[in-house]
């Protein structure tokens, strides 16, 4: 079931109905969210869902919107189903200035879509690691760090800086056998050539997620120096109990930014302590930004966010890709001198966010997220990521800030985005980007 939830003033009420129509018929800006709160993904959805609500019922709250215009936020459950997804993006787009797909395989669907209907995507952290390439994929953007960069982080993480370091061991890669879980294999295999390591991969088909004993049988016989997991919803809860279960050490088991909740680790407890996670985000309960977001959407009943994640890594990561979406809105509405922008204007304001450490302070989120920066050029910003780690009870970090080999990176993203772009011809280009 699709629902449309318009979040006005603080004593606004969550109204309910069944057709984009209605975003546009309120006035305002039309900020539309595939959203997953059912199926085996929905532990994982709930709290980041929760997160960009939030964020966008306290600016409405707080401020009246952006800029004089309020954000009507809306979502359409695609309970992580591509088809669904696809569903859901023909029916938001109408009145949209942005489409949120928040999985690689409706991603992928309706990437070339929106190349046509001229929406821009905001994929953060996710979806086709090439999109960073603004010269070929002009209406798509995945800040702040893209698949590629994680995977580049991770091994950097545990070759200590020197990559050469690697050579002889062995690195499995514990993955979702869906185009999500696929994404980083291209830079693993490149780096395993390049750097002498055995790379082994792991695929856990969807029906599997909840028994994973094949999967570690196969761990257990390999003895993989590093479990490395790119996974999603119940597969990370059944991953966690079953490197538990095997003594897997955790120190050796490593998750991407997805596979960091602290539901899943909550459920082991002490025994997960060492388990690691890449992140461009941490948790910063203190932070300002939190603090309105309780005084005036927690706090006014705007918000059915259990109290005991209000702090979770997901929840307030959340609360940053929705921070990401209202900058380059602003950034926008700054451009062209309009409060009501459109969806072509939003794409140059998402060419143009600048999260630097004094706008991260300014919007009371500093150490929240890492600081990045989009152009023409590029739609990610490699802003890079830090390692958390848990510790029984939470997740802190435990490295400085680490970055990308974009010089590792950067060769792969031009050859597979020439390759998507030929697949697809005729295919569009950025003509402000050269291309």
């Amino acid at each position: 079931m699709r629902h449309f939830v318009k979040l006005a003033t603080a004593g606004a009420i969550a109204a309910m109905t069944a057709g984009a129509a209605v975003a546009e018929s309120h006035g305002g800006i039309s900020v539309p969210n595939l959203s997953y709160r059912t199926g085996p993904f929905a532990a994982t959805g709930i709290p980041l869902m929760n997160g960009q609500r939030d964020y966008i019922a306290m600016l409405n709250a707080r401020d009246g919107g952006v800029g004089g215009v309020m954000l009507n936020y809306e979502e359409c459950e695609t309970g992580y189903s591509t088809e669904k997804g696809v569903e859901c993006y023909e029916k938001t787009k109408g009145s949209a200035v942005v489409t949120q797909p928040w999985s690689t395989g409706i991603t992928l669907q309706v990437l070339p879509k929106t190349n046509v209907d001229e929406i821009p995507i905001l994929a953060p952290g996710y979806g086709f690691s090439p999109m960073a390439n603004g010269k070929v994929f002009s209406w798509a953007f995945n800040p702040p760090s893209s698949y590629w960069d994680a995977a580049s982080m991770i091994l950097q993480y545990v070759a200590d800086g020197d990559m050469d370091s690697l050579s002889g061991k062995k690195i499995a890669l514990l993955h979702l056998d869906h185009p999500y879980g696929k994404e980083p294999i291209p830079l693993f295999e490149a780096m395993a050539e390049k750097h002498g390591y055995e790379f082994l991969p792991i695929p856990v088909g969807l029906k599997e997620m909840q028994n994973q004993s094949a999967q570690w049988l196969q761990v257990r016989r390999e003895r993989p120096d590093y479990v490395v997991m790119w996974g999603w919803g119940a597969m990370n809860a059944g991953a966690i109990t079953e490197a538990v279960k095997t003594k897997y050490p955790m120190d050796q088991f490593i998750g991407v930014w997805w596979s960091g909740h602290d539901g899943d680790l909550g459920a082991v407890g002490d025994a997960g302590k060492g388990y690691k996670s890449i992140s461009w985000s941490v948790p910063q309960p203190d932070a300002q930004v939190m603090a309105d977001i309780k005084t005036h959407v927690i706090d006014e009943g705007l918000s059915d966010t259990p109290e005991d994640q209000f702090n979770w890594v997901f929840y307030q990561r959340g609360v940053m890709i929705s921070a990401m979406l209202v900058e380059a809105i602003k950034a926008a509405q700054a451009q062209t001198g309009e409060a009501n922008i459109t969806a072509a204007q939003l794409r140059s304001g998402l060419e143009a966010i600048d999260m630097s450490e004094a706008k991260l302070a300014e919007l009371g989120m500093s150490g929240m997220i890492v600081p990045f920066q989009t152009s023409c050029e590029d739609h990610t910003g490699h802003g890079g990521g830090w390692m958390l780690e848990w510790d029984g009870a939470q997740f802190v970090p435990v490295s400085d800030l680490l970055t990308p080999d974009r010089e590792a990176i950067v060769g792969l993203e031009e050859e597979k985005a020439a390759e998507y772009a030929e697949a697809n011809a005729p295919w569009a280009m950025n003509p402000n980007c050269g291309g």
